[in-house]
């Protein structure tokens, strides 16, 4: 247990970073979800009309720190090529 202030600052810190962290990750999943199922139903103008509610969550997501930042590009180039394929 921390008996300094400064590590009692930190533990409180953490904890609310976490948090925030976890939310963030949770929204960005929860949109993913959404471009999969339009994906899945083979509904293009859904899935790029999610794919574009998607794209900003993830850039979000990467530049905080939540998402590996070439996690995020892989994520989003592939979603992408999958939309693309759904005319064809």
């Amino acid at each position: 247990m921390a008996n300094h202030a400064s590590a009692k600052k930190r533990i409180r810190q953490t904890k609310r970073r976490t948090e925030v962290n976890r939310r963030r990750l949770s929204n960005v999943r929860s949109h993913l979800r959404l471009v999969e199922e339009a994906i899945a139903s083979g509904d293009k103008a859904a899935a790029e009309t999610a794919f574009r509610e998607v794209e900003p969550k993830i850039a979000r997501g990467a530049q905080k720190g939540v998402i590996e930042r070439n996690t995020a590009q892989r994520k989003l180039s592939r979603l992408s090529a999958r939309i693309k394929a759904l005319a064809s």
